[in-house]
């Protein structure tokens, strides 16, 4: 994948979430989210090769991504 497509799946993301949950409350809030996030993409990393999903650790590593551009956005 390259920088663009990276780029534009994050963007996606951040839009999807946006319209569907809003804007973090509180710091609190985005940082449970974006750890959320992050166990998700561990939990991935680790799992066996023959385990995963197609692309879900780069699904994982998007949503936190964007999770985290999401806290910039709303708490910076």
């Amino acid at each position: 994948m390259n920088k663009l497509e990276a780029f534009k799946r994050v963007m996606i993301e951040l839009g999807q979430a946006t319209n569907q949950y809003g804007k973090f409350k509180s710091e609190h809030e985005g940082l449970a989210i974006i750890e959320e996030e992050f166990l998700e993409l561990r939990r991935e990393v680790f799992r066996k090769h023959q385990d995963r999903q197609i692309y879900s650790p780069a699904t994982e590593a998007t949503q936190l991504a964007a999770m985290a551009i999401r806290f910039l956005i709303d708490l910076v």
